[in-house]
């Protein structure tokens, strides 16, 4: 580290603990008139910088983070054993900040090569969909998609990005008049029409609760040369089935591999914002950079959807003031009390503690995880929430309702029409979300360098001072940009993604 930068970062002028910029030791000067560590500070992790009485408020952000537990002097490690979580308790304002999106004049505005599809919608992949509509037509559904991705059989069609077998574990045993049965109908068919796909086989046993008929009449669809139907008891078994579906694929194969990417404005890309495995430069360097590049992104004409309602509590504050109008707002605190109450119901806490590899990498409360969270979503009007897989209609900033699981809240976002994904992470996570390309973004240089297979961008160099969240964002925006139009991540070159289709898992299973 460069001498004259300082070991902590100060990142608000309120606040009374800094982050160690690097692992601190004990003795170290915090800076020009500071105290000393008084211990060893994980890089990462909070040091105060001022007197903390107990009970009363540690602010980071500007923020309030949770209270002190006992006495913190300056150069304290400030963590588990002396901070305390209680219930969010912020003023909401609604709309204070909002309006509408502030874009680019149109002769200034990015363009993208995308496949313009016949409903309007644009895809940044041309992929095949096999969708099952319940677990028990899932091993017939990933044998047809190894067929052609493992066994040679796409080719002569290389304008076909792969056949994706989206499977999960329910579709039987479940109310049909109940929430998690919408959610899974709704995710699926946003599936079934998320451009990304150039054609989709749906796959059933036959016999489940969650009938293709159901969900086909349910949205006014009816099947044509890109959308084909099919259950295992109706062919005459499983070899019967994969031998129908390999023939369909391989019927409609030449039609998807014909399309061709043109170039489009940035208003065809639908964005998913995520972090996961975050740590304490999370809300610091990769997800303020994200969202500056989603800033811009949005200026151009684009959307950018945040989601993981409960990471966001304890900061939804900061989304209602920016809301476009007093009506997005309240639906976003209705979201908030739905999610008190359905914690409640399952005997669980919205003001939960973050995950342990989250407490290692430096974060203490759910209020400071969603401090940084909100980041990603950077400083633009909000202008619609949406639930759970709904279709994403509305350009611009918005938010989607989701668990705050990884796997789930992409599925929701894809469901309702992303087609790239920027995933920010401190810890390393590595998931591919197939149909949609995911840029994964490290917040800081040792776990980048660590872990760079699996990572597309580095932030660390604002952390050490090296690089500006600005010029950060702008590496993002090209990069998303550059995805959009063709080049492949790192998790598409490891052909990574066909696990991460997880429907929320909402209700009984009977």
């Amino acid at each position: 580290m460069p001498a004259a930068v300082s070991p902590i970062i100060t990142l608000n002028a309120q606040d009374n603990v800094a982050v160690a910029r690097e692992a601190v030791s004990a003795g170290t000067p915090l800076g020009p008139g500071d105290a000393l560590a008084t211990a060893d500070i994980p890089s990462g992790h909070k040091v105060a910088i001022a007197a903390i009485e107990p009970g009363t408020p540690v602010r980071k952000y500007g923020q309030i983070i949770g209270y002190a537990s006992q006495p913190i002097l300056p150069g304290h490690h400030v963590h588990l054993h002396n901070l305390e979580m209680r219930d969010s308790d912020v003023a909401h304002e609604y709309a204070v900040e909002g309006g509408p999106t502030p874009l680019l004049p149109a002769s200034e505005r990015r363009t993208f090569r995308g496949f313009v599809r016949e409903d309007g919608q644009v895809g940044t992949r041309n992929s095949i969909g096999i969708i099952s509509s319940v677990n028990c037509s899932a091993t017939v559904s990933r044998y047809i998609a190894d067929h052609f991705n493992r066994n040679g059989g796409l080719a002569g069609h290389e304008g076909v990005d792969g056949v994706v077998a989206l499977t999960h574990g329910g579709g039987c045993a479940i109310n049909t008049k109940a929430e998690g049965y919408r959610f899974l109908t709704r995710t699926i068919w946003g599936y079934a029409r998320n451009p990304n796909f150039g054609a989709i086989v749906m796959i059933g046993l036959g016999c489940e609760t969650n009938q293709i008929d159901h969900i086909m009449q349910a949205y006014g669809a009816k099947e044509n040369p890109r959308l084909r139907t099919m259950t295992i008891q109706r062919m005459g078994g499983t070899r019967k089935t994969i031998e129908a579906g390999c023939a369909m694929i391989r019927e409609i194969l030449p039609e998807v591999a014909a399309a061709k990417r043109t170039t489009v404005s940035l208003s065809g890309i639908k964005l998913a914002l995520q972090c996961g495995g975050s740590d304490g430069y999370s809300g610091i360097s990769a997800n303020p950079a994200l969202g500056h590049a989603a800033d811009l992104l949005v200026k151009h004409g684009g959307t950018a959807v945040l989601s993981e309602t409960p990471e966001i509590y304890g900061a939804e504050h900061l989304l209602t003031r920016r809301a476009a109008t007093p009506a997005v707002a309240e639906k976003l605190m209705e979201r908030i009390a739905w999610w008190r109450d359905y914690t409640e119901r399952n005997q669980a806490e919205l003001n939960n503690n973050p995950s342990f590899g989250n407490k290692a990498g430096g974060l203490t409360t759910i209020l400071e995880k969603s401090l940084g969270a909100v980041a990603k979503g950077g400083s633009m009007p909000m202008q619609a929430v949406y639930e759970y897989a709904e279709p994403i209609t509305e350009p611009g900033f918005v938010f989607m309702d989701t668990p705050g699981y990884d796997p789930v809240a992409v599925t929701g976002q894809v469901a309702g029409g992303c087609n790239v994904i920027c995933f920010t992470t401190g810890r390393g996570s590595v998931s591919g979300f197939k149909p949609a390309p995911c840029i994964k973004i490290a917040t800081n240089s040792t776990m980048y360098e660590h872990m760079e297979e699996d990572m597309d961008v580095n932030c660390g160099g604002i952390v050490t001072g090296e690089d500006t969240i600005e010029q950060a964002g702008e590496g993002i925006f090209e990069r998303i940009v550059a995805v959009a139009s063709g080049e492949r991540t790192l998790s598409e070159q490891f052909d990574y993604g066909d696990n991460e289709f997880v429907p929320w898992p909402l209700g009984a299973v009977t």
